[in-house]
């Protein structure tokens, strides 16, 4: 008989499930700064942090068979083992993207300098003598707001703090890893070093064309899997149907881009002059695949809501409670932003607030860019943190006239 490695103890199944999103966000997160930098630390702390997924997998599952007594029950209970199973199939996507790294497998450069200015993109930053953040506590800097950039992980000599709070306080050698909106990194680093940031550049090592257009398609497979996972824990905390189909839409047509990619990759592998090229090719296939498996799991998210399965009500309260928030905002008639672009309100570095989509009348519009305007009655599904949250909130509201 083998023994389980695992020891059940009761937990409230809300706490497991907050847990599990934000642990398997950030591996998420934590595994893209392993592929960009090429730091095998950081891809190591994404396998322990699967082995913490794996537990409490086996809690959540566990916690829910001994609470359930009557079919109905069941049948909302099955909603959340589904959000959880899609946490551990993000987490294993990320754990994956890590084993890579470790076992050498390289990403291109080019890929790597997209990956930077993507939607949302990863930096890695020391702290110096001459940053202003050396002896500060997060609350009292409010970075996300003031930069755009969210810290997601600090290592502090060989330990790591994971999610840290507003009373953490930085020191000085502190390596802070921040996501963000690209726009936000040059303001987060000059807080950092006190330096102007300076982009990386990309050496033309002249690529077949199919090379080019497949490492354009990652990007924009990164950019759609993160939206897909914030619009289906949006169609979760809503209950709308709207936004769920919309999440198996993406999920279908980033199928077809992962099937474009290995067409690309294969035709450049062809033509390529030298082999030792062939190893960035692997990688962009083993990206292109991960992107898509995350995809697959927002869709496993959203599913509930389209069969129509009841909602357990811990599923909406462990969205709203986890490290970043969904905020659904109507826009006021008498509000200041009505008119402006996105791009004129630079809520990414101004709020820390990214807007996933918005329904306009009758209308759903997903595909958000920098320039598109605000109108009176938007409803805005947006994402980020709490302060975020307020401030976005104030600008969607009429102003206060003292």
């Amino acid at each position: 008989m083998v023994k389980n490695r695992y020891k059940y103890t009761p937990r409230n199944l809300k706490e497991l499930l907050v847990e599990m999103k934000d642990t398997s966000e950030l591996m998420v997160d934590l595994a893209y700064s392993a592929m960009i930098y090429d730091d095998e630390d950081i891809a190591e702390e994404v396998m322990h942090l699967e082995e913490n997924m794996d537990m409490l997998d086996y809690q959540i599952k566990m916690g829910a068979i001994l609470s359930t007594r009557r079919i109905e029950e069941a049948e909302q209970l099955l909603g959340v083992l589904e959000v959880a199973a899609a946490s551990e199939y993000i987490a294993n996507a990320a754990m994956e993207i890590s084993k890579r790294v470790l076992m050498g497998i390289s990403m291109p450069d080019r890929l790597k300098v997209a990956l930077r200015n993507a939607n949302e993109t990863i930096v890695k930053v020391r702290l110096n003598e001459e940053s202003e953040m050396v002896g500060q506590k997060l609350g009292d800097m409010e970075l996300d707001v003031e930069t755009g950039m969210w810290l997601i992980a600090i290592r502090r000599n060989a330990e790591w703090i994971y999610a840290p709070h507003s009373e953490t306080r930085l020191c000085l050698g502190d390596v802070l890893i921040a996501r963000g909106h690209d726009e936000g990194v040059p303001i987060f680093f000059k807080k950092a070093t006190n330096k102007v940031y300076t982009p990386r550049k990309v050496i033309d090592y002249n690529e077949p064309a199919e090379f080019d257009r497949s490492v354009d398609l990652i990007v924009e497979m990164k950019n759609m899997c993160e939206l897909s996972v914030g619009l289906a824990y949006s169609a979760i905390l809503f209950n709308n149907k709207d936004i769920a189909h919309e999440v198996q839409v993406i999920e279908q047509h980033l199928d077809e881009m992962k099937y474009e990619v290995q067409d690309l990759v294969l035709e450049a592998a062809a033509s390529a002059v030298e082999d030792e090229n062939l190893a960035d090719y692997k990688g962009l296939l083993l990206f292109s695949s991960a992107s898509e498996r995350i995809s697959n799991a927002a869709s496993d998210i959203a599913d509930p809501v389209i069969r129509g399965i009841g909602v357990h009500p811990i599923i909406a309260m462990a969205v709203r409670e986890s490290d970043e928030v969904i905020i659904k905002i109507e826009v006021a008639d008498c509000s200041p932003i009505i008119g402006k672009t996105l791009k004129e309100l630079r809520l990414e570095t101004e709020t820390g607030i990214h807007v996933l989509a918005i329904k306009r009348e009758n209308r759903w519009v997903y595909s958000v860019s920098g320039k598109i305007r605000i109108h009176e009655n938007d409803v805005l599904i947006a994402r980020g943190s709490r302060s975020g949250e307020e401030a976005l909130i104030e600008m969607c509201s009429c102003p206060v006239n003292l």
